[in-house]
């Protein structure tokens, strides 16, 4: 069984539905109110065991309520948490998410316990980084942590992949070492400072990032390598929260990845996992299983503009 190491944030995410997001000094009048297992990593070490991989987790929760639903929500959902630590200092972290009628989301995270994890539970993970096949990650942990991981898969000739969001800038060097990229436009835009999609992949291939795969919601990816110049067009969905979508692309492509399936392939797979969240409320809840995205990709073609 492919396995996957997932490095970074657990959180409970706290949801209202809106009729429109709130300008800023505007109070909206909101409907329902729940709470889901969240977090970018934890949904992104969910993503990839709903596809069929062996995944661990390496992360911190509050040693709180929410942290315990926390760790059982990943066992759950078969995510190894032996390396999740319950932190007695920092409380668990916390996602305000207020999604509007067209499924799109404002997102306020209170990161907790996520900031307190450490270089030294990476190193503490160093047996899992020789035995697993891929490194998934983003950046709702602190940098060091980050780099600390990046480092220490590249040392053991481990894969990659780094989801850079939320949004901030990163070191020449720590890009140099990432073997595939997963921004936004946004996030692009931050990393690169350019504006220009185009302008901003060439500027990443020649810091050294090996793939590039933007991702551009209900538009498609651009994905761009040494051999693969592509733009793909989105699957067409109804969306009714984009809350996970990305995560669940994520979760897809990395196992796609790890797995040994074509990039262009793997990158369907994480948008067709991507398309099938987005109809689905709920972080964790909206994420799909194997059988459901190969199904998916059997009877629906890219939308076509």
């Amino acid at each position: 069984m492919t396995k996957i190491l997932v490095v970074g944030s657990i959180n409970m995410d706290l949801v209202v539905r809106v009729p429109h997001p709130p300008a800023p000094g505007e109070t909206v009048l909101g409907g329902d109110f729940e709470t889901f297992p969240g977090g970018k990593g934890a949904n992104q070490a969910v993503a990839a065991a709903r596809m069929g991989a062996e995944v661990t987790m390496v992360g911190r929760v509050g040693n709180d309520d929410f942290g315990n639903t926390l760790i059982q929500g990943l066992v759950d959902n078969n995510v190894k948490t032996t390396h999740v630590v319950k932190d007695h200092e920092a409380a668990s972290g916390v996602a305000l998410i207020a999604v509007a009628e067209d499924g799109e989301n404002l997102i306020v995270v209170a990161s907790g316990a996520n900031m307190a994890l450490s270089v030294e539970d990476i190193h503490k993970a160093v047996d899992l980084m020789r035995e697993t096949d891929l490194l998934l990650m983003q950046l709702e942990s602190p940098l060091d942590v980050v780099s600390a991981a990046v480092e220490l898969a590249h040392a053991h000739q481990i894969p990659v992949v780094l989801n850079p969001a939320p949004a901030q800038p990163l070191s020449k060097t720590l890009l140099a070492s990432v073997d595939v990229l997963t921004p936004n436009e946004n996030e692009l835009a931050l990393l690169t400072g350019e504006d220009d999609l185009e302008k901003g992949v060439q500027s990443l291939r020649e810091w050294g990032v090996k793939t590039v795969v933007v991702t551009l919601g209900s538009k498609g990816a651009r994905v761009v390598n040494d051999s693969v110049d592509q733009f793909l067009p989105a699957y067409q969905v109804t969306a009714v929260d984009t809350t996970a979508a990305g995560d669940a692309f994520n979760g897809a492509l990395a196992v796609a990845l790890a797995e040994g399936k074509p990039l262009l392939e793997a990158v369907h797979y994480g948008m067709a996992a991507g398309a099938l969240a987005a109809t689905k409320m709920g972080a964790q809840p909206s994420l799909p299983t194997r059988s459901a995205v190969e199904e998916f990709l059997t009877r629906e073609s890219p939308a076509v503009d």
